[in-house]
């Protein structure tokens, strides 16, 4: 553990507690030519909500919510050095976020087991949000951005502490740059609700006021139906499980973490391939398609049933906010602010022999059935409606457990989330991404994020086989990432 040898501690004030680090610096080797990646930590503080808004109570996670796995979930943005050296990036982010927690509550809270059913709960006692202060001794432009193993191993620019559902660690490089990382225990929410978390306190910290009034209402806005009933189907996709469980997944192959660059002309080449003899396809589906004949391509992911025809499973994960309360006259049940937990998994199964004859736009169409059967307010009232049937414990998808019987690949689009928007009073990001730190998963995973440039390229953040990995870099679509594709300086 890296928070160690803590010699001096003062308070600061009544919602940020400082702690200064005695470190030995701690080097990782990653193959540079001129010296070995190293981070010092300096300081770390404990920042809590300036003005709580709310008394000390817990926070009932909602059904949804028990299907997230419980997997910390780390969002990386990199900024280069900034015109404005007056700006004290540490004090300006503690200060915005003690304010932006008295919003956002549970963020500042603690997950603790509730006694009775052993189920995970927010305490809201605004324990407070941990806060890294590092120091690197290379630049931004010789970091290794395409393999995400190097940068995540040994805590160098992610180190997970359980007791804080959410922590940041800020990284200075001795070009002047910096990187943030934001980690968030996925009990606290979804994608949709860390974006308007990281979007509200970037607002907050240029003395802007926040776009969302975030709906904490969990078990009031995600409730099952009485009584509770659901389709048969879900009986096969679902299952009860333990954090034991969860944290043991059998992984039979060893994966590997990348981040790519895909170009826009690439993106809608193949949206135009997917969307021939009249079919209109998102660039999702589109690049799905390709995704999943690469997938055959390298022979991953298949597997022969009964009748010895070789299948093959690809995922993606469907928020539920827009499908949910679509027949409800009520004005205010609209989720587009609610904070929590409201995924699903669309899975699709075609044979080998289908996915590699079929041309972009026969597998984008596979794509759409998949995902087509989950996107609709019956699909998670039912899911919501399992949940309830199975209570108390936590449930995850077969599939992700590593109990599908083929490997598969999930899919999440990221399209709305907030990457050059991140700008906290020294300049917008040159990248904004998504990896998790955890070692052990059932399936392979893709995220996909809008670039910094806002021109229409995608950054897309992998957990992949090797082999896939191989297929996918030996044509032009997937980009290994590197600085000049940020336009880092040298």
């Amino acid at each position: 553990m890296i928070l160690a040898h803590c010699h001096k501690e003062s308070v600061k004030s009544s919602t940020i507690q400082e702690q200064f680090l005695q470190y030995s610096p701690i080097k990782f080797s990653m193959e540079l030519e001129a010296a070995e990646f190293e981070v010092n930590f300096t300081r770390k503080f404990i920042v809590k909500a300036s003005n709580p808004l709310v008394k000390p109570h817990i926070l009932t996670l909602s059904n949804l919510d028990l299907l997230s796995g419980r997997f910390p979930v780390t969002y990386f943005y990199f900024y280069p050095s900034k015109p404005n050296a007056n700006i004290n990036i540490i004090e300006s982010l503690k200060s915005s976020l003690a304010k932006t927690l008295n919003s956002y509550y549970p963020f500042a809270g603690r997950i603790v087991l509730n006694p009775n059913t052993n189920e995970p709960e927010i305490m809201c006692d605004n324990s407070g949000a941990l806060v890294l202060e590092a120091q690197a001794n290379i630049s931004l432009n010789t970091l290794n951005f395409y393999d995400l193993d190097q940068s995540l191993r040994g805590n160098k620019l992610v180190s997970i502490h359980p007791d804080f559902p959410l922590q940041i660690q800020v990284t200075y490089y001795t070009c002047g740059g910096v990187s943030i990382t934001f980690t968030f225990d996925h009990a606290l929410g979804d994608a949709s609700s860390f974006g308007k978390f990281l979007l509200s306190w970037s607002e907050m910290a240029r003395n802007k006021p926040i776009s969302c009034v975030p709906d904490h209402q969990r078990n009031l806005r995600i409730s099952a139906r009485n009584p509770p009933r659901y389709h048969s189907s879900l009986d096969q996709s679902f299952v009860k499980c333990t954090m034991e469980e969860i944290m043991n997944i059998p992984t039979p192959k060893t994966l590997v973490k990348r981040l790519y660059f895909i170009d826009n002309s690439s993106i809608n080449q193949l949206q135009s391939q997917a969307c021939r003899n009249g079919m209109k396809r998102t660039k999702i589906e589109a690049v799905s398609a390709y995704v999943w004949k690469t997938m055959v391509k390298a022979n991953i992911g298949t597997s022969t049933n009964k009748t010895h025809t070789a299948m093959c499973k690809m995922g993606w994960l469907v928020d539920g906010r827009s499908r949910l309360h679509k027949r409800d006259p009520n004005p205010n049940s609209n989720l587009s602010n609610y904070i929590g937990n409201v995924l699903s998994l669309a899975f699709g199964e075609a044979s080998v022999d289908e996915l590699k004859k079929g041309s972009i736009s026969d597998v984008a169409n596979i794509v759409r059935e998949a995902i087509s059967k989950v996107t609709n307010e019956e699909h998670f009232l039912d899911l919501i409606d399992w949940i309830e049937c199975n209570r108390p414990g936590l449930m995850l998808s077969k599939i992700v457990l590593g109990q599908g019987g083929v490997p598969a690949l999930v899919l999440s689009s990221g399209r709305m989330f907030p990457v050059a928007e991140l700008d906290f009073g020294f300049g917008s990001p040159v990248l904004g991404t998504v990896c998790s730190t955890i070692e052990r998963i059932g399936v392979a995973y893709m995220n996909q994020r809008p670039s910094a440039k806002g021109d229409g390229s995608w950054t897309v953040s992998c957990i992949l086989w090797p082999e896939l990995a191989a297929a996918l870099e030996s044509d032009s679509i997937f980009q290994p990432m590197t600085a000049g594709h940020l336009q880092l300086q040298s």
